[in-house]
């Protein structure tokens, strides 16, 4: 009875797994097998059984250890300048004033705004040579004269980041800020009757407490960023020396037509994530842990 009792409650969850598996796991289970095999458009009588092959081709191409390298600076500069920005904002969003839950509401805005739109967004309203914000406020303090430099062009990996880091700001600022409601408030006044300043309040009790909602932030940000196409595709459409991982899994899928190599860079970016996402959810849990020992 008790064990029939346990499937009628699980009777209804079925359907919903049985379409998480097939939406999310067979087309894994299909991309694994695809990157064990030699498989191009252009050469279908040549489609066979590769072994490794296509990994390291992956590993020791130069492009794609290019592509490596700017993933990892994209997702690097991207997390570090968003978690320094979420913070500062969380610190003035902690503090009690007039219309804060206003002001916190549209402070989320641009981590709802669709990431191609985000990046259309600054590609053309903001870094666009001719009419963009940028050079018009440029030209507005300094005249005509103003020098109207082309953003996109002259620093194509820097603007791909700051579109970025605009969009994923509200999301390291949201973490932040739970972490610093917190704090437990009496030990801080405490600390403040005690003598200590501010700046000491936030070096030895503030700071050491975010920790790991600062790691948490770290962790959940690079899952997202390393697997970002949007704005790569979107700026630069991976010119200039800009196309990370997923811009160049794309291009041997869809341009190259071989599909056992991008089958095999894609399961390496799902490695990539499985083993970030190892360590975030070890700070979650520990994060748990502690608020439920308090």
């Amino acid at each position: 009875m008790r064990r029939t009792g346990d499937w009628a409650r699980r009777a209804p969850l079925l359907p919903a797994l049985v379409f998480m598996i097939i939406v999310t796991q067979l087309p894994f289970v299909v991309t694994i097998i695809v990157s064990f095999m030699n498989w191009n458009a252009y050469y279908p009588d040549e489609r066979g059984f590769a072994g490794f092959s296509n990994f390291r081709r992956v590993l020791t191409d130069a492009n794609t250890r290019h592509a490596i390298w700017i993933t990892i600076l994209l997702t690097a500069g991207v997390v570090l300048i968003s978690l320094v920005f979420g913070l500062l904002i969380a610190l003035l969003l902690d503090r009690k004033f007039r219309g804060r839950g206003a002001v916190r509401t549209m402070m989320i805005t641009p981590f709802l705004v669709v990431p191609v739109a985000a990046a259309l967004l600054w590609k053309h309203a903001l870094y666009n040579p001719t009419y963009g914000l940028f050079n018009g406020v440029l030209k507005w303090i300094f005249g005509d004269n103003a020098p109207q430099p082309d953003w996109i062009s002259n620093q194509p990996l820097w603007s791909i980041i700051f579109a970025l880091v605009w969009q994923w700001t509200p999301f390291m600022m949201l973490i932040l800020l739970a972490g610093l409601q917190s704090r437990p408030l009496d030990v801080i006044e405490a600390a403040g009757i005690d003598g200590a300043n501010q700046w000491e309040i936030f070096r030895y009790m503030t700071l050491p407490h975010l920790r790991q909602y600062l790691e948490l932030s770290a962790l959940l940000g690079s899952i997202y960023v390393v697997q970002n196409f949007d704005a790569v595709f979107t700026i630069t459409s991976g010119g200039l020396g800009t196309a990370n991982l997923p811009y160049t899994i794309y291009q041997t899928f869809y341009t190259a037509h071989d599909y056992g190599r991008a089958s095999a860079a894609g399961v390496i970016v799902v490695i990539g994530t499985i083993l970030i996402a190892t360590f975030a959810l070890r700070s979650v849990s520990t994060l748990f842990r502690e608020e439920t020992s308090k």
